[in-house]
């Protein structure tokens, strides 16, 4: 999502275009859609993307209202042709560039995006989430949950505190989100922590800095928090005053797939997991042992692990 974000600002958008883009992409999702349907129910299903986009689009009005004129003349605009470079936008003009690459090699370039770069992105993620919510199912008593996040006000701060500093990605966000259900966590609650643990954390608020400025993300924070609340609460008076009870519909959609559907589709989904998470895995041990060699051997300062310039 951030290095998205940095591509929009390069191409033009403003500081409130891509305030909307961090807040409503992770929820708005094809990803995020059908595996809320398939873990919790059709309310939150519909709650998730519309709480966003109203959220999304509070944030970047009100960023858009107190931006500075000198907020423009810090972008800088890339044009370069997304599938390998081929243009850089300035001397090639777009109708020159359309004609470079066939429908075919478009194709090829967007699915080998969505099975590989995206995926690889989410694969590790989701299944720390199913693990996490597996943890929370077999091991956190649910009378804790019901106790502190039942319902009201109080449950709505204790899901920002949790949210805000949590490094999750949406997909992986909403087992975890299942299991809170499942143990007694209102809707509502739920609701937050889905909004607010995707869109920040601790380790992004630099990257967030450097790219929007601190009042910008100042803004996106509080405004992000407050809409959080807001439709939390009004998503738990719908509940209520509907009748539903989230609790007995999570994690029943799979009745819906047939057997040989399911085993089908866990199949694939392993396949195309095992790449990126060896990657990930190797990655994940190299830069530990990169930055051990530089806090011991040589003594310098690791560099940031999100360079605003390489995003």
């Amino acid at each position: 999502m951030l290095p998205a974000a940095a591509s929009l600002k390069k191409q033009g958008a403003n500081n409130g275009a891509t305030t909307a883009f961090l807040i409503s992409t992770p929820e708005s999702g094809v990803d995020s859609i059908a595996i809320t349907y398939a873990l919790l129910d059709p309310l939150m299903t519909v709650a998730r993307p519309v709480a966003a986009f109203l959220t999304a689009i509070a944030a970047g009005i009100t960023e858009n209202l107190f931006h500075s004129a000198n907020d423009k003349d810090k972008i800088k605009v890339d044009l370069s042709c997304p599938i390998d470079g081929c243009c850089d936008g300035i001397d090639c003009s777009p109708d020159e560039h359309k004609h470079h690459h066939s429908f075919v090699e478009k194709l090829q370039a967007g699915l080998k995006f969505a099975v590989t770069d995206i995926w690889g992105d989410l694969a590790g993620w989701f299944f720390t989430g199913i693990l996490l919510a597996g943890l929370i199912t077999a091991l956190v008593p649910s009378r804790l949950f019901i106790q502190y996040l039942g319902c009201g006000f109080s449950s709505m701060l204790i899901m920002l505190a949790m949210g805000i500093p949590l490094y999750i990605c949406a997909t992986a966000s909403t087992p975890i989100t299942a299991a809170f259900i499942l143990k007694g966590v209102s809707p509502g609650a739920a609701l937050v922590f889905l909004l607010v643990g995707p869109a920040t954390n601790i380790t992004s608020l630099s990257v967030l800095f450097g790219l929007l400025g601190k009042r910008a993300t100042a803004i996106y924070l509080l405004t992000l928090a407050v809409f959080a609340v807001f439709c939390g609460l009004i998503l738990d008076q719908l509940y209520i005053g509907f009748g539903f009870s989230a609790r007995a519909v999570a994690g029943q959609a799979a009745e819906l797939i047939p057997f040989y559907g399911q085993l089908a589709g866990a199949i694939i989904l392993l396949a195309l997991s095992v790449r990126p998470i060896c990657d990930r895995l190797k990655n994940f041990f190299s830069k530990a042992s990169h930055h051990h060699a530089h806090g011991t051997v040589c003594g310098c300062e690791p560099s940031s692990p999100f360079p605003i310039d390489k995003i």
